[in-house]
């Protein structure tokens, strides 16, 4: 048998739905890999015969091996950031006082506009760095903070060139109807014009966009609106999601299951109405934990609405400089167990094959399978559930992304 790698004296958390035993687990396991995939997994006892005098062999010390984290959701690529803001929080000013305000979102844009690619890359490079400290092999990356077709571009540029230069793997997503700019404060019916007709075609051309995304809240775009946008972006061949029922029901939810979204992101004021629709279209629920504590919210999700109809729950972490400067998947995992009262399984599965899903990239990350990537994570625990239990003392030990191992 040749492989490129094999791991051995390691336990599996392999979050295989076709494997029966919780996490997927597989006690006293072996992974070999060739090519960037996984080759072969399972018990040790049966792990076939190998040249180990030319194969690698890695020992994991009795660790748990998980698939690579992925982080679904985030506003990595950003300038500035808004710790006044957080003050004027603790003083009584509300998100949406803020934001009518010009503050809020407004005053990260006008950060981003000035600031060069060089800047941003960097910003982002560090960020990337922090999150791959903790195991995320993945990161989706959204614009929104350029509203302008220039800067908007120069966001997904910024986020297209951080994938090429690091190891963690970036999905980009365009979110030019993330607020009404300034500028079109009075018609934003002709904001929306601009991002239909000039910001997505211009994204197009660059090819610098795996989907489109549109914040559908009372703040920022109405239904109408929300559904121009995905329509156009669906026509032009992009995956779409929606930021939806954060604030407020507007029925977002149901109009992005209607469209066949990957996903909807937030979901506090999500109805059973919208949970069956989501439940029907297989859309992903993405909760965002980091901004339920950073607002101090206290409109949960319907997770219970979520279990029943089985929508695939996300966890992700949201970052970005206003509602959650967090850049921590892990902390995820324990908030959205200590907030939402979702299982370490269930949470584990939200950072790895519920959010591959959400992605649309689960037919090769996601969970460990033989012919799926060779993502993967060793940690210094002695169960999975360790990963939500404690925060502050990183259990990584290894990462493998794509089959080349990048953290010893």
């Amino acid at each position: 048998m040749s492989w490129d790698q094999v791991w051995i004296d390691v336990n599996l958390a392999t979050m295989s739905p076709q494997v029966s035993a919780p996490y997927g687990a597989i006690s006293d396991a072996a992974v070999a890999v060739r090519d960037g995939k996984i080759a072969w997994l399972g018990p040790r006892s049966e792990l076939p015969e190998f040249d180990v005098l030319a194969t690698p062999v890695y020992r994991g010390k009795g660790g748990w091996i998980t698939p690579g984290l992925i982080d679904a959701h985030t506003h990595l690529v950003f300038a500035g950031n808004r710790a006044n803001e957080f003050e004027l929080r603790l003083q009584g000013a509300s998100y949406e006082d803020i934001a009518r305000a010009g503050g809020g979102i407004i005053s990260t844009v006008k950060a981003c506009r000035e600031a060069d690619e060089a800047e941003l890359f960097e910003l982002g490079r560090q960020r990337l760095n922090a999150l791959a400290r903790e195991g995320v092999t993945t990161v989706e990356i959204k614009s929104g903070y350029g509203l302008n077709t220039e800067t908007e571009l120069k966001l997904l540029r910024v986020a297209r060139e951080l994938g090429t230069h690091h190891h963690v793997e970036v999905v980009t997503t365009f979110l030019g109807a993330h607020a009404i700019p300034p500028e079109f404060k009075h018609d934003s019916d002709a904001y929306v014009d601009l991002v239909v007709n000039e910001m997505l075609p211009a994204v197009l051309e660059e090819n610098l966009a795996d989907a489109v995304d549109v914040f559908c809240e009372g703040i920022a775009f109405n239904l109408e609106q929300t559904e121009r946008v995905l329509c156009a972006a669906r026509a032009a061949g992009l995956e779409i999601k929606l930021h939806a029922e954060q604030l407020s029901n507007l029925g977002g939810s149901e109009l992005a299951a209607r469209l066949g979204a990957k996903s909807v992101d937030h979901i506090e004021f999500l109805d059973e109405a919208g949970v069956k629709a989501l439940a029907k279209s297989g859309t992903c629920a993405v909760l965002l934990p980091g901004a339920f504590y950073f607002l101090r919210e206290t409109q949960k999700p319907p997770i219970d609405l979520l279990r029943q109809h089985g929508v695939p729950m996300v966890l992700a972490s949201d970052f970005n400089p206003g509602s959650s400067p967090i850049c921590s998947t892990l902390l995820m995992l324990n908030l959205g167990c200590t907030l939402f009262r979702l299982t370490p399984e269930e949470a584990l599965a939200g950072v790895t094959r519920n959010a591959a899903k959400a992605l649309g990239i689960d037919k090769r990350v996601g969970q460990l399978a033989v012919g799926m990537q060779a993502d993967f994570c060793l940690w210094n625990i002695s169960t999975p559930a360790q990963l939500a239990y404690s925060y502050g003392v990183n259990p990584l030990v290894d990462v493998v992304k794509a089959g080349k191992l990048i953290h010893q």
